[in-house]
């Protein structure tokens, strides 16, 4: 789910990805997924899968599925 926010030009993109199940887990796809350009803020919750990632515009999602493949975990897809 790709959505704009209040900020101009800022897009709020929700991601699922499988095999979260800690805050350890949070932090590490969070660290690698905040490291891709234009990524201003980035939340990731185990319990549900889904991290929400705020950036200036849309991200390529073969970058957001290599980060998240550099923190151990798979990218499913768009929430």
């Amino acid at each position: 789910m790709t959505t704009q926010t209040g900020t101009p030009d800022a897009v709020t993109t929700v991601y699922k990805v499988s095999g979260m199940s800690c805050g350890h887990c949070e932090g590490s796809v969070s660290a690698e997924i905040s490291e891709l350009p234009g990524v201003s803020s980035v939340k990731a919750v185990a319990s549900s899968g889904e991290v929400t990632v705020v950036s200036a515009s849309a991200l390529d999602l073969e970058a957001v599925r290599a980060a998240v493949d550099e923190a151990g975990f798979e990218l499913v897809g768009e929430a």
